[in-house]
């Protein structure tokens, strides 16, 4: 779904980042963080955008732009952001609250902050009730939006176990989007690891094939599609593994369950 306004910014030198010492803004570097903070940008008005990537790259932040809420809501499906900066009103099917909303339903927890124009109260907290880890008004410093990106990345941390599944040997890192069975790490499309978190969340449970229709596939699919899914899910997860996880439930569904 990622159209090409997603990529990530090298500015040429007519717009250069402005330097570090004139900003007053602190690299995102602590002793807890291995590698520089990565954060996903989704905001469609230009000149806002490249006075955030400037001053994220000032920072020592690694950011990737995207340009409308549809590209926006796939890049951040992918995973492997430390933050991600939303802006309330996109051009595309998806405007920045309903992304949020999608993203938090199907169980992406990735920390979030709102910029948004629309600034009452009741707009903030309604941004904040459908999953904004922090809401800022525009305009805004590019100091303070740099602070509070920096302390929903500290609130994160520390609560690594709420970004984990677990089943059996099996687990699931929502943050990384990897999932690995015993010491050994499992190679998984973006959809693919989707289909098995809402297995996994759903464990024990029968799940129908329309609930993955809906859960999983943004577009309208063959059902034979998730059947194809399934297959080549289980042969991933569950061959050479014990125990077995992925069963088929003939004319009803499917069912993540441990099974010797």
């Amino acid at each position: 779904m990622a159209s090409a306004t997603a990529l990530s910014y090298n500015f040429p030198s007519a717009a250069p980042s402005p330097p570090a010492t004139n900003t007053g803004l602190k690299p995102a570097h602590d002793a807890k963080r291995k590698s520089a903070v990565r954060c996903l940008l989704i905001e469609d008005e230009p000149e806002t955008a490249r006075y955030i990537v400037n001053g994220l790259k000032s920072a020592g932040i690694l950011v990737t732009h995207a340009a409308d809420g549809d590209s926006g809501y796939s890049l951040a499906m992918q995973g492997g952001w430390d933050a991600i900066i939303l802006d309330r009103l996109l051009p595309g099917t998806r405007d920045g609250l309903s992304a949020l909303v999608a993203m938090r339903h199907h169980g992406n927890h990735t920390p979030v902050v709102v910029l948004s124009a629309l600034a009452s109260l009741d707009e903030r907290v309604r941004g904040l009730r459908d999953g904004a880890d922090d809401y800022l008004a525009k305009p805004f410093a590019l100091e303070e939006l740099v602070a509070r990106l920096q302390a929903v990345l500290r609130r994160s941390q520390g609560r690594d176990d709420a970004f984990l599944l677990e089943m059996a040997d099996l687990v699931l890192d929502l943050r990384s989007r990897k999932a690995t069975r015993g010491d050994f790490a499992i190679a998984l499309q973006p959809r693919e690891f989707r289909l098995l978190e809402y297995l996994v969340r759903h464990r024990d449970q029968v799940v129908t094939r329309s609930m993955l229709l809906e859960a999983v596939w943004d577009v309208p699919v063959d059902p034979q599609v998730i059947d194809v899914q399934i297959s080549r899910l289980r042969t991933k997860i569950d061959k050479g593994f014990t125990p077995t996880l992925i069963h088929t439930l003939r004319g009803i569904g499917y069912m993540a369950r441990i099974e010797s």
